[in-house]
């Protein structure tokens, strides 16, 4: 069953183009992270979705069910938020019992209810303290409790755990992944995050500008990116560009590699001066100046030692090199495997 469908979304502020003809299904209980620059409309996409921005077309179904109409509270959607937007003067009981009051459910119900989900967020013995009382990680996962106890029928998440520092964040994504494996609640998700997109989503949507550049499994992305922006926005470190074709023939004017896919020679198709290496323990990564304004990284397994200013020679498999054109178009790679015709779907 499809959950969401978004069809030649278009959404301006004066002059400024925010969305531009977005279209996007969702299926029931798929985990879909949308991400992107600044500025390229994500946020403003979320709020679409859960009517807290009109768009100026387009048609918006949840559920086999035009909303465009609908009020936020009828869609039945919970959204939570960068900001917690926890109310400061309530409990936490009451931050999670104040839309099931309005909605009017009993007492009983609303108990039933907020036991379920505190045992879920381990926040049963925080239940009469205030926000101003909890750690940032429980703050946010006191917003999560907000949004589930209403049972939507999906999740929208704006960038929810920017605010938190690295130890919270990976624990609270394992919170989040293991919540939508319980309760297999569509999600859509946004966030800057490169590690938030690759482990969480089953789908993710690349934008820019308004539009959406490419949608696809976070692996597909990363192997296989459209253009070179997608490229370049998909993985941390960031995918290296050369400038020239160094697979003749190919018809590239440019080719990206992944800082992964270098290897240090004694003589390479690349080379240069090292600039920095920043020792991470398991990795070490090496920034090097190739001449120019040309600068690459390499992500090297294990631990290496370098002097800056020491020349330094890289090369890589041929297969590894993602082409491009002067369009920054993705182009085959006549060092690809060919496929087995015994095996067409490989």
């Amino acid at each position: 069953m499809i959950a969401l469908r978004l069809t030649d979304i278009q959404k301006s502020y004066g002059d400024n183009h925010v969305l531009c003809d977005v279209n996007l299904t969702i299926e029931d209980g798929e985990f879909i992270v949308i991400v992107g620059p600044s500025g390229c409309g994500k946020t403003t996409l979320l709020r679409v979705v859960a009517g807290l921005e009109r768009p100026d077309a387009g048609e918006i179904v949840l559920f086999d069910e035009v909303v465009n109409e609908m009020s936020p509270a009828q869609r039945g959607v919970a959204m939570v938020f960068q900001s917690y937007a926890l109310y400061p003067h309530l409990t936490v009981y009451k931050n999670l019992s104040f839309a099931l009051e309005l909605a009017g459910m009993t007492h009983e119900q609303i108990q039933q209810r907020i036991d379920e989900v505190a045992q879920i967020l381990s926040l049963s013995d925080y239940l009469d303290r205030k926000p101003s009382e909890l750690s940032g990680g429980q703050r946010q996962r006191v917003a999560l409790g907000r949004a589930l106890v209403r049972k939507p029928r999906m999740f929208l998440f704006d960038e929810p755990l920017s605010n938190l520092d690295a130890a919270l964040r990976m624990n609270t994504r394992i919170e989040i992944a293991d919540l939508h494996r319980i309760l297999k609640t569509p999600i859509l998700y946004v966030t800057h995050d490169q590690t938030e997109a690759m482990t969480l989503a089953d789908r993710i949507v690349v934008m820019r500008a308004g539009r959406i550049e490419q949608i696809g499994a976070p692996l597909a992305l990363y192997n296989t990116p459209n253009n070179r922006f997608v490229a370049g926005f998909i993985g941390s470190p960031a995918m290296n560009f050369i400038e020239r074709d160094l697979l003749p023939g190919s018809g590239a004017t440019c080719i990206g590699l992944r800082p992964e896919h270098l290897h240090v020679v004694d003589e390479g198709r690349l080379s240069g001066k090292v600039l920095l290496h920043e020792r991470l323990g398991t990795d070490t990564h090496v920034i090097a100046d190739l001449g120019g304004t040309q600068k690459l990284t390499a992500r090297l397994p294990g631990q290496w030692e370098f002097e800056r200013g020491a020349p330094i020679a890289f090369d890589f498999e041929n297969a590894d090199a993602v082409l491009f054109d002067a369009q920054g178009d993705r182009i085959a790679n006549p060092a690809d495997p060919k496929p087995d015709p015994l095996r067409p779907n490989q």
